[in-house]
């Protein structure tokens, strides 16, 4: 099987890019032909190469909406799909999935579609969130299947027609497996408790709410490690220095690879304004770690609340606050937590499960239409 994957941006390693280079390197391990289309050149496309996958970038398919350059990435992309003369086109993310399932539309090629967060809803409101809803209606017909990362995705697609309901399709998220010293000790009682987020600082991840719920717990033994780089990056470093928190913030910047952050925290939070199904909290309730989220999308199929983590409305700093003052404060129930929390990783969201489902639609997009 000879298979293209089309993600918009290189600039930016993020959990679309992340699942498009897994699923490239399981299908090359398997013994098929793949190749990465990517908009532009930027750390997510080295990346792919570094890890032994094809790539091959596109410089006319960017993230704005520009009907100049968006006609160009479009016949840039007809042009690369002819070159490389896939079975199958996989699309990742909104602008790579329109684009490309039109060009797939057009070539005849069975194309699919995973949106990673669908541009409608209170993801996208107002006017533009208008154009993208209907954007994504036109293009539902052009792909014989669109992989839903959580459920919660999958009723927002049915609510807004997006597609006929036979081809919206759930697979969650997967992370691989750690070494079992990259496992965390959220039992542990540092001088300090440890607490880490991973996110990109750039809409629609909320790291204000996050600085304002911990400036509330001044009195308490905690400190802070963000990793993730961003736009939105300066503001956050001056809004910690204004609450009076700058010491006890570390900004990490960007990792590839933030097992070792994740290892030596007791806590792992997210404060979004939207979500579909985050990688980050995968890769947290992986190491043992219990969660504390907004609760937007699907974090409520990730975080049982009470369960192996909390749930707090979304922009709600005293809620925040109090979930993690009351996990500050009691080493035993944040190891409860964080056992749970693993045994749901383990139960749900490896790898492997990923893996398997999604090339099982696959061999069905190749074979027939989900819709018939």
């Amino acid at each position: 099987m000879r298979i293209a994957y089309v993600v918009t941006r290189a600039d930016s390693v993020g959990g679309a890019t992340i699942h498009v280079l897994e699923m490239a390197r399981a299908m090359l391990q398997r013994g098929h032909d793949a190749l990465v289309l990517i908009g532009g050149d930027g750390p997510a496309g080295r990346r792919l190469a570094e890890e032994g996958v094809p790539v091959r970038p596109l410089r006319f398919l960017r993230r704005a909406v520009r009907p100049d350059t968006d006609l160009l990435a479009f016949f840039e992309l007809t042009a690369a799909l002819r070159d490389f003369r896939p079975d199958l086109v996989s699309t990742h993310t909104a602008k790579a999935g329109w684009i490309g399932r039109a060009a797939c539309a057009w070539l005849g090629v069975p194309a699919i579609y995973t949106p990673h967060g669908l541009p409608v809803g209170d993801r996208m409101p107002g006017a533009r969130g208008f154009l993208f809803r209907a954007a994504e209606r036109v293009a539902g017909d052009w792909a014989r299947a669109v992989i839903c990362v959580c459920e919660h995705e999958r009723k927002l697609a049915l609510a807004h027609r997006i597609a006929p309901p036979r081809r919206l399709l759930v697979i969650p998220n997967g992370v691989r497996e750690i070494p079992s010293e990259l496992r965390a000790s959220p039992g542990a009682k540092p001088a300090r408790i440890g607490i880490v987020s991973v996110a990109r600082f750039e809409a629609p991840k909320d790291h204000a709410t996050l600085l304002r719920a911990l400036a509330l717990l001044a009195g308490l033994d905690w400190e802070l490690e963000l990793v993730g780089d961003g736009p939105l990056l300066p503001a956050c470093r001056a809004l910690a220095a204004q609450l009076g928190i700058a010491g006890r913030v570390r900004f990490l910047g960007y990792s590839p690879d933030v097992a070792a952050v994740l290892a030596r925290a007791q806590i792992f939070a997210l404060s979004s304004r939207s979500e579909a199904l985050p990688r980050s909290v995968l890769e947290a309730m992986r190491a043992g770690l219990p969660v504390v989220a907004s609760d937007v999308g699907g974090l409520s199929e990730l975080v049982d609340n009470g369960g192996n983590g909390a749930l707090v409305p979304r922009g709600d700093a005293e809620a925040l606050s109090a979930a993690l003052a009351g996990l500050i404060v009691d080493a035993p129930r944040r190891l409860q937590l964080g056992m749970a929390a693993r045994l749901t990783y383990e139960a749900r969201f490896r790898l492997e499960y990923m893996i398997e489902k999604t090339a099982a639609v696959y061999e069905m997009a190749l074979t027939h239409d989900a819709a018939q």
